[in-house]
């Protein structure tokens, strides 16, 4: 499996103490660079409000199978986290576009550190989501 970036996340984090823990808790604006050969693929992006950026954890290093979610104090299963330490370092954080000039979309909502490598970009499209009855595991009434 070949991944390349095709970008670069500006954020005003430089370490993982100073990052907001998933992008609801962040109002930072971050910049989300596109690299020039890649510009073309954003056409029509300025029409969606939010948008989903997929990018590698370049900072983690290892894995646990069980891990301490930041809202609970019991071990749960990686796979049932967001947690950055994972066998594949993918993240993924929906943001608010702001505007795009050129090779560059301002985001709010950013949550990931400085330099982190993007991998792909993909509008958030509520009406694409399941629309039966959501259900969300141990984070039941820990938020909203």
């Amino acid at each position: 499996m070949k991944i390349k970036p095709i970008g670069i996340i500006h954020s005003p984090f430089k370490s993982k103490e100073e990052t907001p823990i998933q992008s609801f808790r962040s109002k930072a604006i971050g910049e989300v660079e596109i690299f020039k050969e890649y510009e073309d693929g954003l056409k029509d992006i300025e029409g969606f409000s939010h948008i989903i950026l997929i990018y590698w954890f370049h900072k983690s290093k290892g894995y646990n199978l069980r891990v301490k979610p930041f809202l609970d104090d019991q071990l749960k299963g990686l796979f049932a986290t967001r947690a950055p330490r994972r066998p594949n370092q993918i993240g993924l954080s929906a943001v608010r576009l702001l505007n795009r000039k050129e090779n560059i979309l301002y985001v709010r909502g950013i949550d990931v550190i400085d330099g982190t490598p993007l991998l792909d970009i993909k509008p958030y499209m509520p009406g694409f989501e399941p629309q039966e009855e959501i259900r969300i595991g141990w984070l039941e009434g820990k938020i909203r």
